[in-house]
């Protein structure tokens, strides 16, 4: 296997960034890691350097280059068979794909009005348009994960898997806006939030010298651009 380089924007607020970065290091792959500060003059110029989309997260080896965080999950289902990061069973890993994707392309409103921020807390904040239905679509998922398929581990399907990565930063969010969880989601946020690895990248985002002000008129609250 080639050499992989993965290309993220801020640990402090690209939720995208984080689904890879979280699959890579969880599995033991070794990669290299570029950052590149998002919302700055020059963002969209550099991140352009690796990725014809203009957005990261990149994943790139010697051979190619991909620039969607659940075609990175795949390439690296694939690459590293072992790692087992999907279920092995057939009905879990259907479930697990699907939970996976309703999450790679829906929840705009939690997205919009909930946007990713680990250093701060901002209890009961975000409750915009859509937003409570969103988390009990987030709620009823995860529930219904647990009770299911999760009965060999603390994941949502027993141990972690790429479904457990698209959610992680769900659960960032969850906590910095105070939202009230039943008993086995909110366990199962402290299983995610527990992970040495997502620790290492909150406390990565703490130390992180540039930050986003939400509150002005001009910050880019609802927009993931230039990340997806």
């Amino acid at each position: 296997m080639s050499s992989l380089t993965l290309v993220i924007g801020n640990k402090n607020y690209s939720s995208w960034s984080l689904r890879p970065w979280l699959i890579l290091k969880i599995a033991g792959i070794p990669f290299e890691e570029i950052l590149i500060p998002l919302y700055q003059r020059d963002s969209k110029v550099n991140i352009l350097v690796h990725s014809p989309a203009g957005r990261v997260p990149v994943l790139k080896s010697d051979e190619t280059a991909i620039w969607d965080s659940l075609a990175i999950a795949e390439y690296l289902a694939g690459s590293f068979p072992d790692a087992g990061l999907w279920p092995s069973n057939v009905e879990a890993r259907a479930r697990a794909r699907s939970v996976s994707a309703e999450m790679h392309s829906g929840f705009a409103a939690l997205r919009d009005h909930m946007p990713m921020d680990l250093r701060n807390q901002s209890p009961g904040d975000g409750m915009g348009p859509g937003v409570a239905d969103d988390i009990g679509r987030i709620i009823d998922i995860w529930t219904d994960c647990r009770h299911q398929f999760g009965g060999g581990g603390d994941f949502l399907f027993g141990r972690f898997s790429i479904a457990d990565a698209m959610f992680a930063p769900v659960v960032g969010r969850f906590r910095t806006y105070g939202v009230d969880l039943p008993d086995v989601c909110q366990a199962y946020s402290d299983t995610i939030w527990s992970l040495p690895e997502m620790a290492e990248w909150v406390a990565a985002a703490h130390d992180e010298p540039y930050g986003i002000d939400w509150s002005e008129p001009d910050s880019p609250v609802g927009s993931e651009l230039p990340v997806t």
